[in-house]
């Protein structure tokens, strides 16, 4: 069991916000974290890894302290079990992709362990390629080997696939679901994509103004509880007049929004779209 209890004071865009998040997870799962820009779902990422400290509570995984304030203890990020995979590699674009795996390897681990990581992410033919020569899919699979040659306890994604294309973060959410399950994993993931939320998470915390406010399956969470409705997910890319320019999934969409609810969105947020659905045609495709 992983059990946090994490308060800190952090400056937000709208102002300063207090950041209160508690929450027990059961080991090997994978929890989706979702909510807009700025709610805190990287400063989330950050204090279980060690980067942020908080400034009052507990991180406690299995038996051991990780984080008390009581206690005075902090462990560095170093002396914790985990691995981060970061939205922009944070690869050495020197270094070769084994190079950068060998950088991050406990001297006690096996030595094929390298090898191993290397044909689990289909890797292993481009091994003493520098990092700045490989394709962005390809410097993502490096930094999931990375994250895992010390076989952590906790896996920390902070939307790895984000700035992929469909066809590209489709076959990594296959591999990210592949090595959860093989390593036996607990995985924290920060997405805006709906989609992936419900293909990979078992349990969502939506995270609104630094707290969960609500948590549950990804059925309960995103599945419109009324018939004749459905729900899309997306992201805003600009404002115009009295429309929002929204990205669902590939496309572009222009959307009509009352003067006074428009003002509270901007670029970046992550919105639900409910639509009423009439007369739908279900076709079978073969």
């Amino acid at each position: 069991m992983i059990s946090f209890s994490l308060q800190k004071k952090l400056h937000a865009a709208n102002g300063n916000m207090l950041f209160d998040i508690s929450h027990n997870i059961k080991p090997c799962s994978f929890i989706g974290i979702y909510g807009a820009s700025g709610a805190g779902k990287t400063s989330l990422l950050r204090m279980l890894a060690g980067f942020l400290e908080p400034e009052k509570g507990f991180i406690k995984v299995q038996e051991n302290n990780w984080y008390s304030s009581n206690r005075k203890i902090n462990l560095a990020p170093q002396k914790r079990s985990i691995g981060f995979v970061f939205q922009d590699y944070a690869l050495f674009p020197n270094m070769t992709v084994k190079e950068n795996l060998l950088f991050a390897i406990d001297k006690a681990s096996p030595k094929n362990l390298v090898e191993e990581l290397l044909a689990l992410v289909e890797l292993e033919q481009l091994h003493n390629r520098k990092i700045q020569t490989l394709s962005g899919g390809q410097k993502q699979r490096v930094a999931l080997a990375r994250a895992l040659v010390r076989k952590p306890d906790l896996l920390l994604l902070d939307e790895p696939l984000s700035a992929l294309d469909e066809e590209l973060r489709d076959k990594l959410q296959s591999l990210i679901l592949n090595v959860h399950k093989q390593f036996n994993l607990t995985t924290l993931l920060v997405s805006h994509d709906i989609a992936e939320m419900i293909r990979l998470a078992d349990e969502i915390l939506f995270i609104k103004d630094g707290v969960v406010e609500k948590s549950g399956s990804p059925v309960e969470m995103f599945a419109a509880h009324n018939n004749g409705t459905l729900q899309l997910g997306g992201i805003v890319i600009d404002k115009i007049n009295d429309e929002l320019c929204l990205l669902i999934g590939r496309d572009l969409f222009r959307i009509k929004v009352d003067a006074t609810k428009l003002i509270s969105f901007e670029k970046g947020d992550s919105v639900m779209v409910n639509l009423e659905t009439k007369d739908v045609k279900l076709k079978k495709l073969v």
